[in-house]
């Protein structure tokens, strides 16, 4: 249009000045609006033809070949802008958080260009063609078509910046899970004005992923699926998700935010990541530049290679289990199948399967848990413990099958067949892999980062820092232990405080990772235990146990702590180490049968590298500071007593 309106004004004046010459004529001719004469004059006093001659026929010409160009370059130019301007709006349509606000503002700022500049005049035809009906078949992309003339935005600017996803964040956050909302919330802290983008694949706003296999199994509700809210062992309810969604502000309102805010953009993978450029770039071709950077990607199920080898039917009727869909997905599937086989003996694979076994005591759903292991988390626990354990899993109603290494998977007549190396043959409806998980390290290539080749992972300093403005955190991180060395840890508290210090640096702080972060595992509202540091159990173990009593389970622990999430109680810098006590302890060692509660201390080089508390609760600060210290201890027994096991 613009381009039309300079041609407009070079041919105005010749234009003027040949219509005066053409009315002149055509009202001597008795043309006058557009008229037949009644009667044609006998004679003329030209020479020439009527109407002027030669002359006049030059002028016509010449002004209606301008106006017939003028008006079919001005119809294709409003005709290609509207169709991209439409083009632009359904792109802004299809986006989420698609409120009304968001429409108003840009009609406001379409308004604002029409009063700007002032219209050209256009043929009702083409005004018709620019009008925006809303299409009844999509109410929720509905868009408020301006009510003036005025011409479409010009291609290079087709919207408002206050509608565009920012093209620059000062603090980007690949990944929406724990890590990235403890570092979100981190940053806003000590940079109250912070504005921060957390770009995630998932549909989801930022949850916690413990209760997806321990609470949410156990919830009354029928309607969990879609509330996602669940009681705690201690009754008290609450939802997975951290925050509510109006705690978040749009993404598309990022930039013109006054005091900044955590926005969070779901849906969207970062596929391509520009380190000398600080940028990255989305799965729909977006860019986005930053000034800081943090990766918690997180991990990625494995899956058990003869299950991917064995076709499509079999993948159908397996469960990788890991994200909010997985939980939905598993639920519906245990209400409708005859039988469950959980492969994976592990903290996952226990939990799910006393989870599932508890549902079977009300339906006729069988569970079944294999794993090549001689018992229950047989990597993690001393074997006595670890068989004690596979006890109180049957009991749970799950049927146990150890040291088995599955040779094949095959469907036929409905069923699953899982064929075991030993000749073992196990028929089922559906498999849920529990086998362990992946680093996502999918922009290692793309960085130029670097990968750690023993843990996996993004190889990051002490300061989590894998570049002088790049940081990772979470699952993907492999970072440098002060104290036990280069590690990578897969839990929940780690994700916390690996992303709340990687915020404090990415503003500043230039703290090293000196926290022990701490895990725990429920096989359900009565077992529960949590570990700290290397618990490996192929190193040397001493266990002191005693009898328990009513208040040393999880439920118990959570009354107390007044939290479910037992970590966001242990994490604090404040807490205080109770009074070793006077009783006196047993000899170190495995009881026969009791293991009600206790400490298992794991070693490495005689000096204490890993710790777990079992069914002992709310002393995980004494454990830490034992790790911290790395003293040899000649007996553990009086070192037990500083947990104070033994006191009823």
């Amino acid at each position: 249009m613009l381009k039309c309106r300079a041609v407009w004004r070079k041919l105005a004046p010749l234009a003027r000045a040949s219509s005066t010459v053409c009315r002149q004529n055509v009202t001597r001719t008795g043309l006058t609006h557009g008229r037949l004469p009644t009667r044609v004059p006998a004679s003329h006093m030209s020479s020439g033809p009527a109407g002027g001659g030669r002359e006049n026929q030059l002028y016509v010409l010449l002004v209606g070949a301008a106006c017939v160009g003028g008006g079919v370059y001005a119809y294709r130019t409003v005709k290609g802008d509207s169709q991209r301007y439409q083009e632009r709006i359904d792109e802004i349509s299809s986006r989420p958080y698609k409120g009304d606000s968001l429409i108003q503002l840009e009609t406001t700022a379409s308004e604002a260009t029409a009063t700007d500049v002032a219209p050209e005049p256009v043929p009702e035809a083409e005004v018709a063609a620019e009008q925006v009906e809303p299409s009844p078949a999509a109410p929720d992309a509905e868009v408020i078509a301006p009510t003036e003339t005025a011409e479409p935005p010009p291609v290079a600017d087709a919207t408002p910046a206050t509608l565009k996803l920012p093209a620059h964040t000062p603090y980007l956050l690949i990944g929406g899970g724990t890590a990235s909302f403890a570092a979100a919330r981190s940053i806003r802290a000590r940079d109250p004005g912070a504005k921060v983008l957390i770009v995630t694949e998932e549909p989801d706003l930022p949850y916690m992923r413990p209760p997806l296999s321990k609470e949410l199994w156990f919830s009354d509700d029928p309607a969990v699926t879609e509330t996602l809210r669940f009681k705690q062992w201690n009754g008290k309810e609450r939802s997975i998700h951290f925050q509510p969604a109006s705690f978040y502000i749009d993404p598309l309102e990022l930039d013109s935010a006054e005091n900044g805010g955590v926005a969070v953009l779901t849906g969207k993978k970062v596929v391509h990541m520009d380190v000398r450029g600080n940028k990255v770039k989305l799965d729909d071709d977006t860019e986005i530049s930053y000034d800081k950077c943090l990766i918690a990607t997180g991990g990625i199920p494995r899956n058990l290679q003869v299950i991917e080898k064995a076709g499509e039917e079999v993948m159908q009727r397996t469960t990788l289990f890991r994200k909010v869909e997985d939980f939905k997905s598993l639920d519906k599937v245990s209400r409708n199948v005859k039988s469950i086989t959980i492969i994976g003996g592990g903290f996952l694979g226990s939990e799910l399967a006393c989870a599932l076994g508890r549902r079977s005591t009300d339906t006729d759903l069988e569970v079944v848990q294999m794993y090549p292991e001689k018992g229950n988390m047989g990597k993690v626990l001393p074997e006595y413990l670890s068989n004690w354990t596979t006890e109180k899993v049957k009991t749970e109603g799950v049927k146990i099958i150890s040291e088995a290494l599955v040779k094949s998977v095959a469907y036929k007549d409905d069923k699953l067949e899982i064929q075991l190396k030993d000749g073992r043959l196990v028929k089922t409806d559906h498999i849920v892999a529990a086998v362990g998980l992946e680093p996502n390290v999918d922009l290692a290539k793309s960085a130029g980062l670097e990968v750690d080749s023993d843990f996996g992972g993004f190889r990051v300093n002490a300061e989590l820092q894998a570049r002088s403005n790049i940081w990772v955190a979470g699952d993907a991180a492999c970072f440098y232990d002060i104290r036990l060395g280069r590690r990578r840890v897969e839990h929940h508290d780690h994700a916390v405080v690996s992303g709340r210090l990687a915020g404090e640096n990415m503003t500043g702080a230039n703290k090293p990772y000196w926290h022990q972060s701490m895990f725990w595992s429920d096989l359900g509202p009565d077992v529960g235990y949590e570990a700290i540091g290397i618990v490996d159990s192929s190193l040397p173990t001493v266990g002191v146990f005693a009898k328990a009593t009513a208040k040393d389970t999880p439920k118990a622990a959570t009354e107390k702590s007044g939290t479910g999430i037992r970590s966001e109680s242990e994490t604090e810098d404040t807490a205080t180490s109770p009074v070793a006590s006077s009783t006196p302890a047993p000899a170190a060692g495995p009881h026969k049968d009791d293991y009600g509660k206790g400490v298992i201390f794991y070693l490495r080089d005689k000096v204490v590298v890993g710790i777990i508390l079992w069914n002992v609760f709310n002393r995980m600060p004494i454990a830490r500071k034992i790790i911290k210290d790395g003293e040899e201890h000649a007996d553990l027994n009086e070192v037990a007593k500083l947990f104070n096991i033994h006191e009823d």
